[in-house]
């Protein structure tokens, strides 16, 4: 039986953001959830629906103009929903990251990739898809394809994860600003390394989602904004932001201002930075 999944009640439309996004801006964390597809075994439920119309208007309210579509944990290896999204956005201004099992063929990645699959998620955390240990796995099922691959981990672990990411080869994504939960000291060691992995050519990192670790708050995140902060400044050009929208990673009274996750950036990063940020960077890893 086919479950019914509520429409989407979160607002998607208000006062604009105060940082005026340049042309090309690019979001690069987003998840879809579309009518007709159910959450899979090991992922979480899907509280409401999140459609291409829906994040649409949110793209207009921040002035938006690309957008990466992450696979969430509910869909597990299910990418259908993900792919359909990014089709009815277009390839010219939208790419997928996908779930692919460490024994995936050949002809299915090459069928993601025609349909705009650029990247492979690795989810440490509970719900994902795939951890860390599987990572080398799925690495050389991608590597052929120019992919990248997404990893998100709680930054406090680090220590036990920097030889796997040190071995990685091809691009990678650190995800979350690190994702330290709780948050550390910016001059902590682990944020050390993680300017050490930048430095070495073929990680980045994304700026997004600062509200799930924060224990002070937003607007400016004063405990995650310092680490941002370091690593924008270390690494300017390794840098992207993602809104992560619909949020489904919090209870609804702790939603995030949409605005201000955008905002974040008039903190952390100047006007040229926010150039490379939002635009260069982004069309340099995905092929906008």
């Amino acid at each position: 039986m086919t479950l019914s999944i509520p429409a989407n009640t979160r607002p998607l439309t208000g006062p604009p953001p105060a940082l005026k996004a340049p042309a090309g801006a690019t979001d690069c964390h987003v998840h879809l959830y579309l009518p007709g597809y159910e959450a899979q075994p090991g992922g979480p439920k899907i509280p409401e629906l999140a459609t291409v119309a829906d994040y649409q208007k949110l793209q207009k309210w921040l002035s938006l103009e690309r957008v990466v579509v992450t696979q969430p944990n509910a869909y597990q290896f299910d990418n259908r929903a993900i792919l359909q999204g990014v089709a009815e956005i277009g390839q010219e201004s939208a790419r997928a990251i996908v779930a692919i099992a460490p024994d995936a063929d050949e002809s299915q990645i090459e069928a993601f990739h025609a349909q705009g699959a650029r990247g492979a998620r690795i989810m440490q955390l509970p719900g994902g898809a795939v951890g860390i240990d599987r990572l080398a796995e799925v690495e050389a099922r991608i590597k052929a394809f120019g992919w990248h691959l997404m990893v998100q981990f709680n930054g406090r672990e680090l220590d036990d994860y920097l030889a796997t990411l040190k071995a990685i080869e091809t691009d990678y994504i650190i995800d979350h600003i690190g994702k330290f939960m709780p948050p550390v000291a910016a001059d902590d060691h682990r944020v050390d390394q993680l300017l050490s992995l930048l430095d070495r050519g073929n990680a980045w990192m994304k700026i997004c989602a600062g509200y799930e670790a924060s224990l002070s708050g937003g607007p400016e995140y004063a405990d995650v904004g310092p680490i941002a902060k370091r690593l924008i400044e270390h690494a300017p050009e390794r840098i992207i932001w993602g809104s992560n929208w619909p949020h489904v990673g919090v209870p609804r009274e702790q939603f995030p201002s949409d605005p201000e996750q955008l905002d974040v950036l008039l903190h952390w990063a100047d006007e040229s930075t926010r150039q490379k940020i939002l635009v260069d960077n982004p069309a340099a890893l995905y092929g906008f």
